[in-house]
């Protein structure tokens, strides 16, 4: 299929494409049909035009279309985020992920090596010693048996390759920055979505209804985390089937003193991969809070708890009882054998 410049003119004229046209496009790119140059006009055009939850989901499902899936038969959770907060944290979701499946949930965690950050779920992992390159089979078993498996994008979304250099020209965060996150290869239903911009939670929350999930938050904290966080209010929205809500969620809530930015602060992999140690070791800290209120309310998303109190009470025990410690080691077991 080869690309159809007259999106660009559609664009061009500040009109917006209709859905066949945008997704002949977007196949039309991850197929390696179209110039760098057509990609950012198309990309950029889309900035102009603002992105809409219509355009999150055709991109989302092309996206899906053209990735190498991990077949699962266990209903999974992801923790993800767009990333792109610029404030360097330690690794929260990846945390979150481990303590949610050591506390029962199956979770197809998502991820990358950092872009513009210092540290990503994939550099944090590789430093623990998880091999990041792992076949979709084995992923799917240890998703299984272990409870976790790690679906580095790069071995899942290899059309992304396509996009790679317009999007580096271009300098500017684009769809395709949100649809990572959309886009687990283990098709999970259930996912604890963080947005580092606000004006994408609601649209990315419809996309996700109009595709089709089971539970689903999408949020932002107030202080520009793609998380929940505990340095004060988080913005939700939730998807369960079709029914859509936005609420606000305050850490004290659940009994979490309010945290500083900077104690949640990372640094290198080294640094990061360090600090998660400490926390599976049982270290109380800020970072052992947010992870606590991430994990509760992913086990609470994923259906292992009723609610977020008795997710958070998981959480602790999992940590507490050297569970998470065992099911990183676990991890790491499989993916090297």
């Amino acid at each position: 299929m080869s690309f159809d410049t007259a999106i660009l003119q559609t664009l061009s004229q500040s009109v917006r494409p209709s859905e066949e046209q945008l997704r002949d496009a977007l196949t039309a790119i991850l197929k390696g049909d179209a110039q760098s140059e057509q990609i950012s006009a198309l990309l950029l055009g889309l900035e102009m035009i603002g992105l809409t939850a219509r355009e999150i989901r055709v991109g989302t499902e092309v996206m899906r279309a053209n990735m190498i899936p991990v077949n699962v038969t266990d209903d999974v959770i992801d923790i993800v985020g767009t990333g792109g907060t610029g404030l360097h944290t330690l690794s929260i979701s990846t945390a979150s992920a481990i303590v949610c499946a050591a506390a029962g949930a199956k979770v197809a965690k998502h991820g990358n090596r950092a872009a513009s950050s210092l540290t990503g779920t994939a550099d944090t992992l590789s430093e623990l010693g998880v091999n990041l390159n792992i076949t979709p089979e084995k992923t799917a078993a240890m998703i299984h048996d272990v409870g976790l498996g790690f679906l580095f994008a790069p071995n899942h979304h290899p059309a992304m390759r396509h996009v790679g250099p317009a999007r580096r020209a271009l300098g500017i965060r684009t769809l395709f920055n949100l649809l990572g996150p959309m886009s687990n290869p283990a098709g999970a239903r259930r996912m604890l979505l963080g947005v580092s911009d606000d004006q994408w939670r609601r649209p990315m929350a419809e996309a996700l209804r109009d595709i089709g999930v089971d539970h689903v938050w999408v949020v932002h904290g107030h202080d520009g985390l793609d998380e929940i966080t505990t340095t004060g209010p988080t913005s939700v929205t939730q998807v369960k089937g079709t029914d859509i809500r936005d609420f606000t969620l305050s850490p004290q809530t659940y009994g979490f003193e309010l945290a500083t930015l900077d104690s949640l602060r990372g640094g290198k992999p080294v640094e990061n991969a360090q600090a998660l140690s400490e926390l599976l070791d049982g270290q109380a800290s800020d970072y052992r809070d947010i992870v606590l209120l991430n994990a509760g309310a992913a086990l609470m998303i994923s259906g292992v708890a009723n609610d977020i109190p008795t997710g958070i009470d998981l959480a602790t025990s999992a940590i507490d009882s050297f569970a998470a410690r065992t099911t990183l080691a676990n991890l790491v077991a499989a993916t090297n054998t």
